[in-house]
């Protein structure tokens, strides 16, 4: 082989050589076409504020008007008053229980939306069972025998889906709650 044909072959393996090298660099990320600021999300948030504060404020008249009850902010954000109180028993539900009880769904305007006769006595697993939020809540906070009543932020009720039958999208809501009975999960027995 001659020089000159031993300096192309060495030439053509290393130009070869280079272009697979810069080839497999990998692919390269993709620009994004849009970049988003998140104002849209900030914007989401500051509405749901605003539509909070002024369930709230709605609550805390319907509170103020009821001079003849005493009313409790629950950790969960709702606001509850015990109409029939059991001094007996100090055991409130806790997860796995099963819970017998009935429940009423009105509006805050006192226009009935699901009477108990509409929902029925309804068997609860305490925390294994899909109730909307402020109820499933709200059945940990009485005793068996007791009865409260509970008004509840849409948030906490069925935000802003409603729930697509008789209940609109951001109704905040009022629920009278009896716990007839409290089955107790054997692991739940202190």
């Amino acid at each position: 082989m001659t020089f000159q044909k031993y300096n192309v072959a060495i030439y053509s393996i290393w130009s070869a050589i280079l272009l697979i090298v810069i080839g497999c660099g990998g692919p390269e990320p993709r620009k994004p076409i849009e970049v988003r600021s998140g104002t849209f999300f900030k914007a989401s948030v500051e509405r749901s504020k605003a539509l909070l504060a002024k369930e709230e404020k709605k609550i805390q008249e319907i509170i103020e008007k009821d001079t003849a009850h005493e009313y409790v902010h629950s950790a969960s954000g709702s606001w509850y008053r015990l109409d029939v109180a059991n001094p007996a028993t100090e055991y409130t539900p806790r997860p796995d229980d099963l819970v017998i009880m009935t429940y009423n769904i009105i509006g805050l305007d006192n226009d009935t939306i699901y009477s108990k006769d509409d929902i029925g006595v309804l068997t609860y697993k305490v925390d294994k069972q899909e109730l909307f939020p402020g109820l499933r809540n709200s059945v940990k906070l009485l005793k068996e025998g007791e009865t409260g009543t509970f008004l509840f932020p849409s948030s906490l009720a069925y935000g802003y889906h409603g729930d697509e039958k008789r209940i609109g999208v951001n109704t905040p809501i009022k629920t009278t709650l009896s716990i007839l009975k409290i089955e107790k999960n054997n692991d739940s027995i202190p």
